[in-house]
């Protein structure tokens, strides 16, 4: 073979590969199942089960499609877990047969190319460490044999290697959902979620501590809350807060399962929650305003939450307070009734243990108390519980400059001291505001002819005083929200005062005029 045969020879491996990496999309046709818990498990790799289907399988131009098929070994038997179609991925490129290689998963898992390949599927560990068989001298192999084995060899590097770049540019958003992950630590138990897919579809929030999608699972959809593995400590925190027996409240955020997804460098962990579509409560108030009725039910059900948060039930769960309570904690179910969220810096107090391994300077600064920026606090239950009570009465601020009950314009949404300090305040700019100014935002004059809001301005003053013995309990606030409700449906409710605006606005004659 001359060398322009070679190199043609090479041109034509190398296209025939990088071709089948970068082909587009063809419809598949996929066996489609997913077992139930009211389902018996189907047992046989061979043919389809009850409950099984056909499904056909469509996607972009430039990604591919496949089948998968998860399935357990209980006892020796076979237990399908589920079965259908499978996004681009190139561990499942040119696979004929469904076939796990992994020598022991948990769960095996198996991805083929071919339409209606998932019918069968099998497990066949690799082989490492074949004996090898020692002779007295190697064979002489011809030469122009020995040059092609070598191009083609080179050809599959090049394959390999271009798969490599194609996968890291179309990687899917969301990984395998059923691979072995290798990871420090113990996995969580997760069993409403572990042999489930989980499809990610957008990103709803952006934090410090990672990122919020919006995701489906199964027919309904979820929050899912991805921490990069430098964020450990955190998702490790929630998790276990998350993990309480006593943690279901209908004004906490109900969770649903821990996972941990990827390996090594690009391992994620993953908090799925209950999802709400109207967001939290600051994105709510940037794009709506509050009637009176709406803001006494966003600000009873949210310290109703955390009084639950707070309070300490022996035998059932801790006192827990949160250490980052703000708007954007803090979501709207479809009522508008709030739930409390993201336990990322939440610290739970037990009978005889201590808590000193707590952070002084933890939360959003804006947010922050006196005296955790003075940076002068014990590591005393009841500090840290007045500690949530001063944010609280940030947020009720946040809650009355959006609200349009008072007689007075509704400025645009703002944060808490964002006009004193903007966006990103530094720790010492809130230091020389909060601390040594004793500044705190302004309650507008309006607020206080309504009745509700007057009594409302009352206690947020004593929710943020300087004093941290001063402030409110997060039961009290709760009452005060309803006697705020009670004491204005009595002198002036709603629809009241806006008759009375129009009936004022008549000149009358002034009094003694014999009328």
């Amino acid at each position: 073979m001359g060398p322009e045969a070679r190199l043609v020879l090479t041109i034509l491996l190398i296209s025939c590969c990088s071709g089948s990496i970068l082909g587009r999309s063809e419809t598949h046709r996929c066996v489609h199942y997913t077992h139930s818990p009211s389902s018996s498990f189907p047992s046989d790799p061979e043919s389809p089960e009850d409950g099984s289907t056909v499904e056909t399988c469509s996607g972009e131009e430039d990604k591919r499609l496949h089948c998968f098929s998860t399935w357990k070994n209980v006892s020796g038997k076979v237990k399908v877990v589920q079965q259908g179609c499978w996004l681009d991925d190139p561990s499942c490129y040119n696979r004929s047969e469904c076939v796990e290689r992994a020598e022991a998963p948990e769960v095996f898992f198996c991805c083929c190319d071919v339409s209606l390949c998932n019918l069968k599927f099998s497990h066949r560990p690799s082989i490492t460490g074949l004996p090898t068989t020692p002779t007295s001298a190697p064979p002489q192999l011809p030469v122009e044999p020995l040059i092609a084995s070598m191009v083609s060899s080179l050809a599959v590097s090049g394959a390999v290697l271009l798969s490599f770049w194609v996968y890291r540019r179309h990687r899917r958003p969301y990984p395998p959902v059923l691979l072995p992950t290798q990871d420090p630590g113990p996995m969580p138990p997760s069993p409403i979620l572990a042999h489930r897919p989980v499809q990610l579809l957008e990103v709803k929030a952006r934090g410090r501590f990672g990122c919020v999608w919006k995701a489906q699972l199964l027919s309904e959809h979820v929050a899912v809350k991805i921490f990069p593995i430098q964020e450990r400590q955190s998702w490790q925190t929630e998790y276990e807060i998350y993990s309480l027996s006593g943690m279901r409240h209908e004004n906490l955020l109900l969770f649903i399962g821990a996972e941990k997804r990827g390996c090594n460098a690009e391992l994620e962990l993953w908090l799925i929650t209950a999802y709400h579509d109207k967001g939290s409560v600051c994105d709510y108030l940037k794009a709506n305003v509050l009637s009176w009725s709406e803001l006494c039910l966003i600000a009873q059900t949210m310290s109703r939450g955390l009084a639950y948060l707070h309070k300490d039930i022996p035998g059932h769960k801790p006192c827990i307070a949160h250490r980052d309570f703000k708007t954007k904690n803090i979501l709207l179910k479809s009522d508008l009734t709030a739930c409390i969220a993201d336990f990322g810096l939440a610290l739970r107090f037990e009978a005889g243990k201590s808590s000193e391994a707590a952070h002084r300077h933890v939360g959003t600064r804006r947010y922050m108390a006196p005296e955790v920026l003075e940076g002068a606090i014990n590591f005393q239950r009841d500090v840290f519980l007045r500690i949530d009570m001063y944010a609280v009465g940030l947020v009720l601020w946040e809650l009355a400059s959006r609200c349009k009950a008072a007689d007075g314009p509704v400025d645009e949404y703002m944060l808490p001291f964002e006009e004193e300090v903007g966006q990103h305040p530094s720790l010492e700019d809130m230091q020389e505001v909060v601390v040594f100014k004793k500044l705190r935002p302004t309650l507008r004059e309006c607020w206080q002819k309504h009745a509700g809001l007057a009594l409302l301005c009352e206690t947020i003053e004593e929710l943020w005083d300087h004093e941290a013995e001063a402030r409110l309990s997060a039961g009290c606030v709760e009452e005060r929200v309803v006697q705020m409700q009670r004491q204005n449906n009595v002198t002036a409710p709603e629809d009241l005062v806006t008759v009375v605006t129009m009936v004022t606005n008549v000149d009358y004659p002034p009094k003694g005029s014999g009328l």
